[in-house]
């Protein structure tokens, strides 16, 4: 199973620069532990110390936020795409 994650600019320095990373993973919660694996430091950036998604990171599959689905426990399937978007703030 193949499932894409988009990084955003702030990660890339994380990923070699990679915009599109490829992974094999049941659930979201798979996929940031997978992306840890490959890229260490990348876990620490989206989820806090309980292993919840922070606050200011938002993540979509296939463009619905996974806060409105199972967070974490979201299943993923074939070709599947997961955004992860840090939240900007402004004045």
């Amino acid at each position: 199973m193949s499932t894409k994650v988009r990084i955003p600019t702030p990660l890339r320095k994380l990923t070699n620069n990679e915009e599109l990373v490829e992974i094999s993973a049941a659930t979201v919660g798979e996929a940031i532990a997978e992306l840890q694996a490959r890229y260490p430091g990348i876990q620490e950036r989206l989820v806090d110390e309980s292993g919840e998604i922070r606050r200011f990171v938002n993540v979509y599959v296939n463009e619905e936020d996974i806060r409105f689905l199972q967070n974490k426990d979201t299943p993923l399937k074939d070709n599947d795409e997961i955004s992860i978007i840090p939240a900007i703030a402004g004045g």
